[in-house]
């Protein structure tokens, strides 16, 4: 008799629940793919509610004299979902027919296994590029934890008036954008008698390069199916430069703690 699919997701799991990668090979692999668009429906739903919501409160406290202001309170506390927490509780709601909270805590403990992985990969870029001191301070990773959709780990370098920011993620828009560039050889655009963008290699990954008045150059690297690489970088001298700060990041280490072929 076939087992269910969250069963075998879990045996999966548990498993390997010591390596993080292979936990989310597992979980990329049986995600249901249905199931975890509608939910982004619905999740999508709850924030344009949230946001509608947050708006008014502002402007009610705004208005009301009597209302005190907010001085401090110390933030809150980054803690991502105990993954093996959370498989342990899948299986509990699977075993009594819960099947909503089995399916929350899945989705959780996907949640917590990419945040594991973006807090690996910041933790592997450089300190400095070409003398840009990292900020730590706005150091980001954020997911949606349904179906390896979202992902996004993002590090800034700055010193005076020159940046750069490195993003790596999972975005659809941004690969379809990069897959059109690289879908002609020879494709490139002129304006003004000046190429906007071409094609390039970075450590031998195929890529685009861009430049644009406003906000400098921007160098695009597919890595596999879904994850994509971003530079961008503002007062950077030229294209040289800039090409040098993209190849001070360890492209082959990043793809690989993403688990891409």
């Amino acid at each position: 008799m076939k087992q269910p699919l969250i069963i075998i997701l879990f045996m999966g799991l548990l498993v390997h629940q010591a390596n993080a990668q292979v936990v989310l090979n597992k979980l990329k692999q049986k995600a249901e793919q249905a199931a975890d668009r509608a939910i982004d429906k619905k999740l999508s739903g709850k924030q344009n509610t949230n946001t509608s919501g947050g708006g008014n409160t502002g402007s009610n406290t705004g208005n009301s004299s009597n209302n005190p202001s907010n001085k401090g309170g110390g933030g809150l506390i980054s803690t991502p979902p105990d993954v093996n927490q959370n498989l342990a509780d899948a299986e509990a709601s699977y075993k009594t027919k819960n099947y909503g909270e089995a399916r929350y805590a899945v989705q959780q403990a996907m949640l917590g296994v990419e945040m594991e992985i973006g807090d690996d990969i910041l933790k592997s870029l450089p300190e400095t590029v070409l003398g840009l001191p990292k900020e730590g301070e706005s150091d980001q990773v954020t997911s949606t934890g349904y179906g390896w959709v979202g992902l996004t780990i993002q590090r800034e370098y700055l010193k005076d008036d020159k940046q750069l920011t490195v993003t790596v993620a999972n975005n659809s828009a941004w690969m379809a954008s990069y897959n059109m560039y690289l879908s002609n050889a020879g494709y490139g655009q002129t304006t003004g008698g000046e190429q906007q963008f071409k094609q390039i290699k970075v450590k031998g990954y195929r890529g685009v390069i861009e430049y644009d008045e406003s906000s400098g150059y921007k160098i695009s690297v597919g890595l596999g199916q879904s994850s994509i690489i971003v530079w961008q970088g503002v007062n950077f001298a030229n294209e040289q430069e800039m090409m040098k700060a993209a190849e001070a990041f360890d492209i082959d280490g990043i793809k690989k703690k993403l688990g891409e072929q």
